[in-house]
């Protein structure tokens, strides 16, 4: 059995938001072959997709190819929407979560929903939040690693994790918005160095803002294998240790404390990697997670697992025991 915990899916269909409330980047999609798309950003052309981004039928196809038994939907993060009105937001967030839940509905033996909820109003947040729980049966959100600035530690995000912790929603946390992307688009490298960086000051705004501490029960995951955090937690620990001044001001706690706190995907593309984040994190606390379907993902997911020297104990924990007590 496998179920890959980071793959992405978006309608077929999307109301041209732009059009409807006249401003934004907000996201549809020009079908200009068969099986081919256009993703259109506010009104120019973002990236093009092909059918296994929003078909599931095609999905399932792949699956079976890649042996992978459950995919875990989430929405695809330029669809956030974080940046728009808030009642903006929620409109598109109820319309990409009915469309996940009904994947989930039509095929409950291939499927796992992820809600998205915006984050820009604290409020209609929790009230999209609670209604993916309780009413569309998701066992959790995707959000972003910033909203609109606001680092994850940020006060302003307290009422959600209560929320979310009483409601036994899990978390996965998906880079987005990198910081430093402007100055350094050239060789891709947003998406090559600004996304595990921005993956690690995520963990870290949690780790030192307390809210691991404060809500020791939320199950949070991360993509990309947790960024670049789990190959600088020694540089991490020691700026703790050796300037508590500027990095223990919210929480006295060792970053090193919460290593098999929270939960990683195996997105890490090498096999050094994944036996060093399994060692560090534990066994327990490593998924797999894929990025279907986009290039940077692995294209057979579950094949590094599958390559290396654990057990089979380990990797039956790796390819589905850790997701599923992720999810609860």
């Amino acid at each position: 059995m496998r179920i890959d915990i980071h793959t992405h899916i978006m309608p077929e269909n999307i109301p041209n938001y732009f059009q409807k409330f006249g401003y934004g980047e907000f996201i549809h999609l020009e079908h200009h072959c068969p099986g081919c798309a256009k993703m259109i950003k506010g009104d120019k052309v973002f990236r093009e997709i092909e059918q296994n981004c929003w078909d599931p039928h095609v999905r399932m196809k792949e699956m079976d190819m890649t042996e992978v038994s459950q995919q875990v939907l989430s929405t695809i993060p330029v669809l956030f929407n974080y940046w728009a009105q808030p009642k903006h937001g929620e409109e598109t967030a109820r319309f990409f979560n009915d469309h996940i839940a009904a994947c989930v509905v039509q095929h409950p033996e291939r499927f796992i929903g992820l809600g998205t909820v915006p984050l820009q109003d604290i409020d209609l947040a929790i009230k999209e939040m609670e209604r993916c729980v309780k009413e569309l049966k998701m066992p959790g959100l995707e959000i972003g690693s910033n909203v609109n600035g606001k680092k994850l530690s940020d006060p302003y995000f307290t009422p959600f994790w209560q929320a979310a912790e009483a409601l036994g929603c899990s978390i996965f946390v998906h880079p987005w918005e990198m910081m430093g992307q402007k100055d350094m688009s050239k060789y891709w490298l947003p998406w090559l160095v600004g996304m595990p960086a921005e993956t690690s000051r995520a963990i870290c705004s949690l780790i030192f803002g307390g809210v691991f501490h404060q809500f020791p029960k939320l199950k949070f995951a991360f993509a990309h294998g947790g960024g670049s955090f789990p190959f600088t937690i020694g540089r991490i620990k020691h700026g703790f240790d050796v300037r508590p001044d500027l990095v223990a001001i919210d929480n006295e706690v060792s970053p090193e404390k919460y290593l098999g706190h929270f939960w990683i995907d195996a997105l890490v593309h090498d096999k050094n990697a994944l036996e060093f984040v399994v060692q560090l994190l534990g066994e327990d606390k490593i998924c797999m997670g894929s990025d279907y379907p986009f290039p940077l993902g692995e294209h057979c997911p579950g094949g590094l697992i599958a390559d290396s020297n654990f057990s089979t104990a380990t990797q039956e924990k790796l390819q589905y025991r850790n997701a599923m007590e992720w999810l609860r």
